[in-house]
């Protein structure tokens, strides 16, 4: 009995990080987040899922958000040893069927100057541009660290 409590509620607790998803055609966004930010930080980031469920290709090409000056879709790379990020040039392709992963040490939206801190439990609106869905509003929630839902990719 102990054990089916205690299942019972880290299933409830989970639940607003796993209900957290925005529908656009065949393309689901699942929790958009954005860590806390330094008071003094300019830049911040923000991180999803991005799944195709349909049987056709499409591309994010761009971010905006009202919170920073600018929203670039960016990435980490090797550069002879040292991590370091890039813009993505081109967009980054969504190919059916599969699960595009926005997350820290990889794909991300630069948020670049901000022009508040990324305090915890704040929502800001992010809006995504495809290049068949078209627009997606997504509203971005600011955790600590890295939700659960969101494991890192190595």
């Amino acid at each position: 009995m102990k054990k089916l409590l205690v299942t019972a509620l880290l299933a409830t607790l989970s639940l607003p990080t796993l209900a957290h998803a925005t529908e656009a055609g065949t393309l689901s966004i699942h929790h958009p987040w954005s860590r806390v930010m330094p008071v003094a930080a300019p830049n911040g980031a923000a991180y999803f899922m991005l799944e195709n469920k349909g049987k056709t290709a499409d591309k994010l090409i761009a971010a905006s958000t009202p919170r920073a000056q600018k929203a670039e879709l960016h990435t980490h790379i090797h550069d002879n040893g040292v991590m370091r990020m890039r813009e993505v040039q081109g967009g980054v392709a969504v190919p059916a069927g599969q699960t595009i992963k926005f997350a820290p040490g990889g794909l991300h939206v630069m948020l670049l100057g901000l022009n508040s801190p990324l305090v915890k439990g704040e929502h800001f609106p992010l809006t995504l541009k495809f290049e068949k869905a078209g627009e997606v509003k997504l509203d971005v929630v600011v955790e600590d660290g890295m939700p659960a839902a969101m494991p890192m990719q190595h």
